[in-house]
């Protein structure tokens, strides 16, 4: 299913009345995205690309659209076209760009209703009459007619933060004087505008003084012309001079996104500052959260479970988990005192010290029952802080262990690097033929995140003389499907397994 090639307008928005939104995502996260907006929102006309999610769903309140736990962000989708023609006329290029995101003010009063009843807002542009569009109107021509007789300076800063790079550049870690927030390549207009306590008419004078920024992010053939200050500059001028907006880089009331490529053109408000994977509820992060989540999501976790997490570090993948179904019972152990240290923080933030039990204990070696799990969920450590020393001749003995304390038709799910997955591959392959190929999402409407073979030969790892005794320990585990996913500057892979019988039972 996609959603329409564009969306030339957006009305005021009934409690019955689907409205369009899109999500941002980490590389390999869309499908499990897909899944969610579906199961949690009853979304229809899912449409996945490279880094979002788009789809229509009834209007909800913020806290139903924020429970989206594999999402980045979330936006009000304005518009959705297709890409934007490329020719060496940058004027005409620059309009055309204006054209895609620049309304009447009557235009962006109904956006700001609809965006302020997202929020909770109430009577404050619900109901905004012809009579005040028209006065706005008339007001910012006024402004720009006087603007231009005195030659009105235009200051533009723009501030270009350090990239996590998440899938399509969607999120970035911004320098500390941005206070944590989250940003992109801004471009802030600043002009002369009347101030709220001006003695105009009160509702046209909120208008004028609504401020703004425009983040702007350009790529592929666009990007070789135009620069996204460029645009986000010709874009804020305009409102500025349109609606008699004020421009605010640092805390503006609404954050217009532009986002143009070679696959699409988006234009789209955030619905929340900061982005929804950062969780509160998290003191110290390791693992992202997004991630963390989908893992658990694959595990089919069910009421009464008992849950292990053998190499926990600071315990995200347990929380996620103990927080998306409380009813389980967690476990989590790790070798690391300050470590489990972290974990300990984090699940007395979290509240859930109820739920989640901590042991130290190798992965090598758990004092815990055999085939005692009903799931098995790990991220093998393999960042530069923290790694297992020869990860992957250890990873045998690791999976052995895990094998061990996971019940019959248990499953286990790990994440893992580019070397333990091809080291992954080549164990498995003779003891159960092929990972299989699977939807995040179980249908067909969300194509898989398979990941590729690394060296572009992964069944050379199953050559040697070697295989065959590995064979025989984990001939009880049978793939069921491989993802792989982005963590920043690091791909990494998931992978889900089966336990269909004891060792040694074939």
């Amino acid at each position: 299913e996609e959603a329409p090639p564009h969306r030339p307008r957006l009305v005021k928005m009934s409690s019955a009345e689907p409205g369009w939104f899109f999500c941002t995502a980490g590389r390999g996260l869309e499908p499990f995205l897909a899944r969610e907006v579906r199961a949690r929102l009853g979304a229809t006309e899912v449409d996945c690309v490279s880094g979002k999610v788009f789809f229509r769903a009834a209007a909800a309140g913020p806290g139903e659209l924020r429970k989206l736990r594999s999402a980045e962000r979330l936006f009000l989708l304005l518009k959705k076209r297709s890409p934007l023609p490329v020719s060496g006329n940058r004027g005409k290029m620059l309009h055309e760009i204006k054209s895609l995101v620049i309304e009447e003010p009557k235009y962006w009063l109904d956006i700001i209703s609809v965006w302020r009843k997202l929020h909770g807002h109430k009577g404050e542009t619900d109901d905004v009459s012809q009579e005040n569009a028209l006065a706005l109107k008339r007001k910012s021509e006024e402004e720009t007619n006087t603007a231009s007789k005195r030659q009105k300076k235009e200051q533009v800063s723009v501030i270009v933060s350090e990239e996590c790079q998440v899938e399509a550049g969607e999120t970035c870690v911004a320098p500390k004087r941005m206070s944590g927030r989250e940003c992109w390549t801004e471009s802030k207009t600043s002009s002369e505008f009347p101030s709220k306590g001006s003695g105009e008419n009160p509702a046209v004078t909120e208008k004028l003084s609504f401020s703004f920024r425009v983040s702007c992010r350009c790529s592929g053939a666009i990007a070789k012309i135009l620069t996204s200050q460029e645009i986000g500059r010709a874009i804020g001028v305009t409102l500025v001079k349109q609606c008699g907006w004020r421009a605010d880089l640092r805390d503006p009331d609404l954050e217009i996104f532009v986002h143009l490529n070679d696959v699409q053109s988006v234009v789209g408000i955030p619905l929340c500052r900061l982005p929804l994977a950062n969780r509160e509820y998290i003191k110290t992060a390791g693992l992202r959260s997004t991630v963390a989540w989908a893992m658990a999501s694959l595990a089919e976790i069910s009421a009464g479970a008992l849950v292990l997490d053998p190499m926990c570090g600071l315990g995200t993948i347990l929380l996620e988990a103990a927080r998306e179904w409380p009813e389980a019972c967690y476990w989590g152990a790790d070798i690391s005192d300050s470590q489990l240290e972290g974990a300990d923080g984090n699940i007395r933030t979290a509240g859930l010290m109820d739920r989640i039990e901590l042991l130290k204990a190798s992965v090598k070696a758990l004092p815990l029952p055999s085939e005692s799990f009903d799931s098995v969920i790990s991220d093998i450590p393999f960042g530069k802080k923290f790694k297992t020393t020869n990860d992957a001749q250890l990873l045998p003995d690791i999976l052995q262990e895990m094998e061990r304390v996971l019940r019959v038709g248990g499953t286990l799910v790990l994440l893992l690097s580019q070397e333990l997955h091809r080291r992954m591959d080549g164990l498995t392959r003779c003891a159960g033929g092929d990972s299989a190929e699977v939807s995040a999402d179980g249908d067909s409407g969300a194509a898989p995140a398979q990941a590729p073979s690394v060296d572009g030969n992964s069944s050379s790892l199953a050559q040697g003389g070697g295989e065959s005794i590995l064979s025989r320990h984990f001939g009880s585990l049978v793939p069921e499907g491989v993802y792989a996913v982005s963590l920043g500057k690091t791909d990494a892979f998931i992978h889900k397994y089966r336990k269909v019988s004891a060792p040694g039972l074939k």
